[in-house]
């Protein structure tokens, strides 16, 4: 699985850095700031936690900032992945006060995100403490800000999982719609021969509805993970039964709108994995203020 340290490379900070930044119209001048600061007057700004959150993005946001021209120097006093409560100075700021005023709401926007995600997975991986389960993204992530979104998850506890559609296979019900069980393991077989064959995936999965697919992909060769999808718990420890019984090096992962309050229990089912969409569709925005 990917590492956090890995995920954000400097040169795509710097890419999305730049866009960002031209969203915002910086590249186009920012009037207020030119018109009421002093061309050489620096500062430094305090970051401030306006309320509870699992901090994200101060480390690679400062390697943008360094590398892409801005000037500015964002000094963490926390690290990603520490707990902040309201009022926690998280870093400094510093240089050119009209440089750091116009890109300002970008930062925060950005670090709020973030936070919101990694804040989001720790109550999920918190909730599920002391089990065996580990909490995974899915690709429901914003548009545009995929590999920021898994950097949250990852911060907040939990494990990335594919980045996309390229790095690992995914077998889902919508692939073999329509077929018989015989039919569907068959194409299975194929499917999975031509995917390894000229490529380094991270793995192999494949989703089921129900007990009778999973015992047809049990006795399917080259699956690393399969994947549970929308099951009652009552079904669950009877995957996991089966899979330990009969397939024991195989993954079990659980999937389909599992909620915070239900976790707990799908992990006491003891499967391996719970796939969570929420840690990246219903993350928040969380309040983080620029001080003098």
């Amino acid at each position: 699985m990917m590492q956090r340290s890995t995920l954000l490379p400097t040169e795509l900070i710097v890419e999305d850095l730049h866009r960002w930044m031209a969203e915002d119209g910086l590249n186009k001048g920012d009037i207020t700031s030119q018109v009421v600061c002093r061309a050489d007057e620096e500062r430094t700004l305090r970051l401030v936690a306006r309320e509870s959150l699992v901090l994200c993005g101060l480390e690679p946001l400062a390697r943008g900032l360094l590398a892409g021209v801005y000037g500015l120097s964002l000094d963490a006093v926390l690290e990603d992945g520490a707990c902040a409560v309201e009022g926690d100075v998280l870093a400094t700021l510093s240089g050119n006060l009209a440089r750091i005023l116009g890109c300002e709401r970008t930062i925060l926007n950005m670090l709020g995100r973030l936070a919101g995600v990694a804040s989001c997975t720790r109550e999920f991986v918190d909730a599920i403490a002391g089990t065996n389960a580990v909490i995974t993204d899915t690709r429901k992530t914003m548009p545009g800000l995929r590999v920021w979104d898994k950097y949250a998850v990852v911060c907040g506890g939990g494990t990335s999982h594919r980045m996309g559609l390229h790095d690992a296979a995914l077998f889902k019900d919508n692939h073999f719609a329509g077929l018989s069980l015989a039919a569907m393991q068959g194409r299975l077989e194929e499917a999975i021969a031509h995917a390894r064959a000229d490529r380094d995936l991270c793995f192999v999965e494949v989703e089921v509805d129900t007990l009778e697919q999973l015992d047809v992909v049990f006795n399917t060769s080259g699956v690393d993970i399969i994947l549970l999808d929308n099951m009652s718990l009552e079904v669950m420890r009877e995957a996991v039964q089966r899979r330990d019984s009969g397939a024991p090096q195989i993954k079990l992962e659980a999937s389909g709108g599992i909620t915070l309050d239900a976790v707990r229990g799908v992990a006491e089912t003891g499967v391996d994995r719970i796939a969570v969409g929420a840690l990246t569709r219903a993350a928040a925005m969380l309040d983080i203020g620029l001080d003098t």
